[in-house]
């Protein structure tokens, strides 16, 4: 029989072992990139990626320190780390990505509307030429009033020379 001392060691022996596995830790990165400390395992929705430390494992990712980063060149490989890690879906997230596809969507619906714009005037004046080269192809006189007052006729090097120009305006509206 042993003696009531070692009873007692072997009694105060085998309680700590069983409350060392009580005590331990999880270690992982929220959504925020913050490390979150646990003795329950961390929620479904954590990817295991972002689970730096189980009680069976030490630390799944090398590269991370599980110790507080104490220097800044530690500061810097972790973050480097936590932005290679991806964000995890939130509603923060897709209303960011739904209001971009939105702002996108209407800067798109705006480039469209300024080239059906752009379209409508380039009909519009080409429509314009072709008529104006249909009256000085007719041969009827034309006039117009100057900055006096004056009515003043073009002449036949004038009808001419507006002929050219309006043959190479028809040309752009082919």
């Amino acid at each position: 029989m042993l003696k009531l001392p070692s009873k007692m060691i072997i009694l105060a022996l085998s309680a700590l072992l069983a409350t060392a596995s009580s005590h331990a830790q999880y270690i992982w990165l929220d959504e925020k990139g913050g490390k979150q400390f646990s003795d329950s395992p961390p929620p479904l929705s954590v990817p295991k990626n972002r689970i730096l430390k189980t009680p069976s494992k030490t630390n799944i990712q090398t590269n991370i320190s599980v110790k507080e980063p104490s220097t800044s060149s530690n500061i810097a490989t972790e973050s480097g780390v936590n932005e290679k890690l991806q964000k995890p879906v939130t509603t923060t997230s897709k209303n960011e990505d739904f209001n971009k596809r939105k702002i996108e969507q209407e800067e798109k619906d705006k480039k469209a509307d300024k080239e059906k714009l752009a379209q409508a005037e380039k009909t519009k004046n080409c429509e314009r030429a072709r008529s104006y080269q249909q009256s000085l192809q007719s041969g009827v006189r034309i006039a117009s009033t100057d900055k006096n007052g004056e009515r003043n006729f073009m002449t036949d090097a004038q009808r001419e020379q507006e002929l050219v120009d309006v043959k190479r305006t028809i040309s752009d509206c082919k």
